[in-house]
């Protein structure tokens, strides 16, 4: 896929992650450009996580930049609570506040970051609640609902504060199997609206049918970034071959 003209609208350069001694990532760079769907795949323990929690600065990287728009959020004079309204994330383990319904976990953003009105913020959260499904039970606290009905939510609560780009840290991952397929269904017409995403998954038919590239890490670095159709039908990198080669015959 070209990209004329375009500013990335997330670049990473040399991007370093150490947990004490050990190095998590090492020398990252890629860029995301409007309307890209990464997939991050790759082992467990091979960085991919680490990589998005950086992105959201939920992480402090030990050195490289991160751009947004140009701009280097690196810098200290960075508003983090307004970047990550703009660069939004949906966490393995949906962490939704569990003493509030789930249309109040919709608001709560939105009247507190985006400084929306109470009448605006429960009319985007139903927006999006109703996009996702959830509309029927917004009266209900996370604990009465099930664990893809709480990541649905997760997603709502994401969308509700209109990012540009969001992130998903293994979506399915905390599902049992019979509710995979409804998240992943969700994330599949975000696809078809030109979300900006980037996904960390071990969902590998997902990964190969909806992005438009697919980045492969091992022991924290990008061993391959390329198109679906190049990674997983004729990997260059040896650990890109081996890792697949897993998957297929797991399927």
């Amino acid at each position: 896929m070209r990209y004329d003209n375009k500013t990335p609208v997330i670049e990473v350069q040399h991007l370093v992650k150490n947990f004490g001694k050990v190095e998590v990532l090492m020398d990252i760079d890629f860029k995301t450009y409007p309307g890209d769907v990464i997939c991050v795949i790759g082992s467990s323990g091979s960085g991919k996580s680490t990589l998005l929690r950086c992105i959201n600065l939920l992480e402090t990287p030990t050195g490289g930049d991160i751009f947004f728009n140009g701009k280097n959020i690196m810098d200290r004079n960075t508003k983090v609570t307004d970047y990550r309204a703009k660069v939004g994330m949906v966490f393995q383990q949906f962490n939704l506040f569990n003493n509030m319904t789930v249309l109040q976990n919709c608001m709560t953003g939105q009247i507190k970051v985006l400084k929306r009105s109470k009448k605006e913020a429960e009319e985007t959260a139903m927006k999006y609640l109703t996009q996702v499904g959830m509309d029927p039970y917004i009266n209900a606290k996370p604990h009465q609902i099930s664990g893809g009905q709480k990541q649905r939510v997760a997603i709502a609560r994401a969308l509700a504060m209109e990012p540009e780009v969001l992130l998903f840290d293994e979506p399915t991952s905390a599902l049992d199997p019979e509710m995979v397929g409804e998240v992943l269904e969700v994330m599949r017409e975000l696809v078809q609206n030109g979300l900006t995403m980037i996904i960390v998954t071990h969902e590998m038919a997902f990964a190969r049918d909806v992005s438009t590239r697919v980045v492969f890490m091992d022991k924290g670095v990008i061993a391959e970034e390329d198109t679906p159709e190049v990674i997983f039908n004729n990997p260059t990198n040896p650990r890109t071959k081996e890792f697949l080669a897993r998957f297929m015959h797991d399927q």
